[in-house]
């Protein structure tokens, strides 16, 4: 059905079917369609790709990337308005998910839409994919998935707004990654913490308050301290600077 919607013959059907079987190198292939008595060099249209593409896989090799590229003729897109080199890009990791992102050359499409034609090249990026296998690669190196880069969260167990702006204000003001989350109920404070895999947290309480002192907790190793409140940022620092260590 294609064969004949195409308009083409059996046998020049069948001479396609062979040339989509050539996939490999760039200038290996390209150097064999150039040979003497080579099809390519029969009809104007081949003569016209194969100089364009010469000079698509010079660029390439002066940009120090063809070793990452493959010639393939097989390679179709599903749309007819590309006039000239179609390309996808894959993943080479364990994790396969199809190309990850395509495109090509239309010489003709937004003229379709304006007053003048504007040769381009355009491509679209397939983001669940990457997102697939940005996931699979921290799975693979042991690293838990955060939902947030926050580093600490202010949890401040008093109906106080201002106590809990000025304690983030400082840890923002020596580039700390803090939020604050305002609630006299403890335990609402850690599931946050928890579901965001916030690693540390600063408790400030009526008793705290009073007794000029905060919490510091792991929230990972559940385990919290005492200290100082004028020791706050100093210590967050600390122990900060020794995890990304």
């Amino acid at each position: 059905m294609q064969v004949e919607e195409k308009g083409l013959t059996v046998e020049t059907a069948d001479k396609i079917g062979t040339f989509v079987k050539e996939r490999g190198p760039p200038w290996e292939l390209l150097s064999k369609f150039k040979q003497e008595g080579s099809q390519f060099l029969e009809n104007k249209g081949s003569l016209v790709a194969l100089k364009e593409l010469e000079v698509l896989f010079k660029a390439l090799g002066e940009s120090k990337c063809i070793d990452k590229v493959i010639f393939d003729l097989s390679l179709a897109r599903g749309l007819d308005y590309y006039t000239g080199v179609i390309f996808e890009a894959v993943f080479k990791g364990a994790t396969q998910v199809g190309s990850i992102a395509a495109g090509g050359r239309y010489d003709n499409l937004i003229g379709m839409f304006g007053t003048k034609q504007v040769p381009a090249v355009g491509v679209s990026l397939g983001i669940e994919r990457v997102f697939t296998i940005m996931e699979q690669l921290q799975k693979d190196c042991n690293q838990a998935i955060r939902a947030t880069e926050t580093q600490i969260l202010v949890a401040v167990l008093v109906d106080d707004l201002s106590l809990a702006a000025k304690i983030v204000s400082e840890l923002w003001s020596v580039r700390l990654k803090a939020e604050f989350m305002v609630n006299k109920r403890v335990m609402k404070h850690i599931e946050r913490a928890k579901s965001s895999r916030i690693p540390w947290m600063v408790i400030v309480g009526e008793r705290e308050l009073n007794d000029g002192i905060v919490k510091l907790k792991d929230v990972e190793a559940s385990k919290e301290e005492e200290i100082p409140r004028d020791r706050l940022v100093e210590e967050l620092q600390r122990r900060l600077s020794g995890m990304s260590a």
